[in-house]
């Protein structure tokens, strides 16, 4: 017998209990009214009870008639068993260390390269560009190019213009567009090229921001949170 048919019978059983105890209490009391009739003489019938015993019985006879139960318990103890409730067991699958196929580490990349297009038709502006290094950090160095120094004053990595010859003017800037910007970085010469990645990626998301840019990756896509990760567990 299923939880439904179980809840059913419950129900039908509850309601013929409680249907008897009125029942029984109705004949009871229209008997101790008669013996009091009788007693006091009383001329005027009694008042009708607020409670309609017929309407009573009348909704529990149809609730019952819409109560189709397929079969009833055969025994106490059955009844008894369907009341409680399943216990439900829950197994752990133990995969096989086999079964699981490792992802591939992918190559340190000799070079690392980025880029930053801008959105804008007429491109990055030499005095924006200036301004927007400044917040980031950034120098310009000897050849020309933007670069990001350690503490002893060696490359980490730099920043090229995306236009030939790749070099920023250091005068003049009002009048320079760059198109966007390359960035690069050699991890195999660096002892700490994880760390410096972080501050690579971290330095192209702010000046995408401050110059209104889209960064690329080395394949000239969108640069995805998957590929940063690959490289960066590579490093």
């Amino acid at each position: 017998m299923d939880k439904e048919l179980l809840r059913s019978v419950i129900i039908a059983t509850g309601l013929l209990i409680i249907l008897g105890i009125m029942l029984w209490s109705y004949i009871k009391n229209q008997k101790a009214l008669k013996e009091l009739d009788e007693d006091y003489q009383v001329e005027d019938e009694p008042a009708k009870p607020k409670f309609n015993l017929s309407d009573y019985v009348d909704f529990n006879l149809n609730f019952l008639k819409s109560i189709k139960p397929n079969s009833t318990p055969e025994t106490p103890e059955q009844t008894v068993a369907l009341v409680a409730e399943p216990k439900i067991e829950t197994e752990v699958i133990a995969l096989d260390e086999e079964e699981l196929e490792p992802v591939p580490r992918m190559e340190t990349p000799s070079l690392i390269q980025f880029s930053l297009a801008a959105n804008s038709e007429h491109g990055f502006n030499g005095l924006d560009l200036q301004s927007a290094f400044s917040i980031v950090g950034l120098v310009y160095g000897s050849l020309k190019i933007y670069e990001r120094l350690d503490a002893n004053r060696l490359v980490d990595y730099g920043v090229a213009c995306m236009m030939e010859p790749g070099t920023f003017p250091s005068t003049d800037l009002e009048n320079f567009y760059c198109p966007g910007l390359v960035f690069f970085m050699q991890p195999g010469v660096l002892d700490n090229a994880q760390e410096i990645f972080d501050d690579f990626v971290e330095t192209l998301q702010i000046l995408a921001i401050e110059l209104d840019g889209t960064i690329l990756d080395h394949k000239k896509q969108i640069l995805s949170d998957t590929t940063i990760q690959a490289i960066r567990l590579s490093l």
